[in-house]
């Protein structure tokens, strides 16, 4: 460019010829004649048809590994990378990688295989967002688990939310849809989806669908749209924010795989996430996502007054053994229930049974099936009158492997057997963990421990350590008539003792 410039230049001062101005510039006169025609230089050609002599035995296979990729899973085919590598190492070409992607970019077109082209959109604020589930890894309690997430974003202001759960059941779906809007703080106009089964029973002709019950009852609630993609491959594109989104969530914050005490602490970690991208900008855009978002909340519909009731409801019969069956697994009840009916409330993560209005016991909800989940509490009353069948018990098997059975418990039941046999250790074992009820398991555990220190290996002595201080100074002595507790009295003095040693006036 300097060079043509400077060609001009010379010509138009001196008005010298063509010839001259070669010999000057050392240059052939037509780069000069090209000069004075016009002040930007002509493109450079690139050359065609080059012969690519050593790529040459091995275009053939490239072609077969192209087409047998029309069989493969999306997320496994080659790359124009994986292919110059596999040549490499296995066939031992000895040809550039930039030679292979050319001829992988002009077979893929020719083959069809090259990718689609999209329109670009725009989304209004508070108008829509995308929902999408993807599968991860986590270490949950030392255990490698399979988790499955739920991601939504909304599509003007790119704030999203994410919820794990263990399992990927419409329960899950519904809950995650109303902890996301209570994240938002409002509810987006329209909602699109991929043709999930929580979502959708029948995918018919074009975009009808025969939604699910209770999916259209959440919708009802919320007052939301909802609009589902062409079945397939073919309408991945139709969500391309939110599939995009899995990817970098993935990326961010689930790498390396997390280890965590518990899916509820990773929730929390996901939570945290989820506020603080909002300080990223996305790429194309002046504005932070925070900044986008905060004027696209005004405009979320605003949230029903009471959230929707994802809860299922079960009525299962307590057996002897004190377990109700739900869902194929089992969960403790106290033992005084059995043979009555209960009443059972069951969400994604949680199981709570109710009798008589009031709540009788809670459990984590355990996957898979036939699994129980037993605690220790629920027997205690039957442990009163059988306290042989301590030991043996499910319960106190499963306290011990949750980390909810002290040490410091072992180490007294031990020392209660030394000295008074196994009967009666288990008896006043019994005693000892119907007082954490009374004075909590931190305290009747520290009553224990100073017990042990103290050499009284008895149950009783654990009683008392335990209820030694839980009285206020302040409070009235328990068993005094109300007559002297409402008695004042003014505080004991010594002045007329010290008068009389002083030899003052008595």
């Amino acid at each position: 460019m300097e060079l043509f410039e400077q060609i001009r230049r010379d010509r138009d001062r001196e008005d010298i010829s063509i010839r001259a101005l070669a010999e000057r510039h050392a240059v052939h006169r037509r780069t000069v004649r090209q000069a004075l025609a016009s002040p930007r230089p002509p493109e450079r050609g690139r050359p065609k048809g080059r012969p690519a002599p050593a790529l040459g035995p091995h275009r053939a296979l490239i072609d077969e590994w192209l087409v047998a990729d029309l069989e493969a899973p999306p997320k496994q085919r080659h790359t124009a990378r994986r292919i110059w590598q596999r040549l490499v190492t296995e066939h031992g070409a000895q040809v550039a990688e930039p030679t292979v992607r050319e001829w992988v970019r002009k077979r893929r077109r020719e083959l069809g295989l090259s990718g689609a082209a999209f329109v670009p959109q725009v989304h209004l604020p508070a108008e829509e967002a995308e929902v999408d589930w993807f599968e991860a890894e986590a270490i949950i309690g030392g255990e490698e688990r399979r988790i499955y997430c739920f991601v939504m974003r909304l599509c003007h202001s790119g704030a999203s939310f994410c919820l794990a759960f263990e399992r990927q059941t419409q329960q899950a779906f519904l809950e995650a849809h109303v902890e996301a809007f209570s994240f938002f703080a409002g509810v987006p106009a329209r909602l699109r989806y991929d043709n999930l089964r929580a979502a959708v029973k029948q995918v018919l002709r074009g975009r009808r669908r025969i939604e699910a019950d209770r999916f259209v009852c959440l919708r009802s609630h919320y007052l939301f749209d909802s609009q589902f993609t062409r079945p397939g491959r073919e309408g991945a594109h139709e969500k391309g924010g939110v599939e995009s989104e899995v990817g970098r969530l993935r990326r961010a914050h689930l790498v390396p795989v997390p280890c965590v005490e518990s899916l509820a602490e990773l929730n929390a970690r996901l939570r945290e996430a989820c506020t603080g991208d909002r300080e990223r900008t996305v790429r194309g855009r002046s504005e932070p996502v925070e900044v986008v978002f905060a004027r696209e909340r005004e405009l979320l519909r605003a949230l029903p007054a009471e959230p929707f009731d994802c809860d299922e409801a079960v009525r299962p019969r307590v057996d002897a053994k004190g377990l109700v069956c739900v869902r194929q697994n089992r969960y403790s009840v106290p033992t005084r229930l059995a043979g009555l009916r209960v009443l059972g409330r069951i969400s994604a993560r949680e199981v709570r049974l109710f009798h008589d209005g009031a709540c009788v016991a809670s459990h984590e909800r355990l996957p898979g099936r036939l699994s129980v989940s037993a605690r220790l509490d629920h027997y205690l009353e039957l442990l009163r009158e059988r306290p042989g069948a301590l030991k043996g018990s499910l319960a106190l098997h499963q306290e011990r492997e949750a980390g909810r059975f002290p040490e410091t418990f072992d180490a007294l039941w031990r020392a209660l057997e030394t000295r008074h046999g196994s009967s009666e250790a288990a008896r006043q074992m019994v005693d000892v963990l119907l007082l954490c009820r009374e004075a909590g398991p931190a305290r009747v555990e520290l009553a224990a421990r100073g017990a042990l220190c103290a050499g009284a290996i008895d149950g009783r002595a654990v009683a008392v350590l335990a209820r030694r201080g839980e009285r206020r100074a302040s409070e009235p002595l328990a068993g005094l008539p109300e007559r002297l507790q409402a008695t004042e009295r003014p505080e004991p003095s010594l002045s007329g003792y010290d008068a009389l040693i002083g030899g003052g006036p008595r």
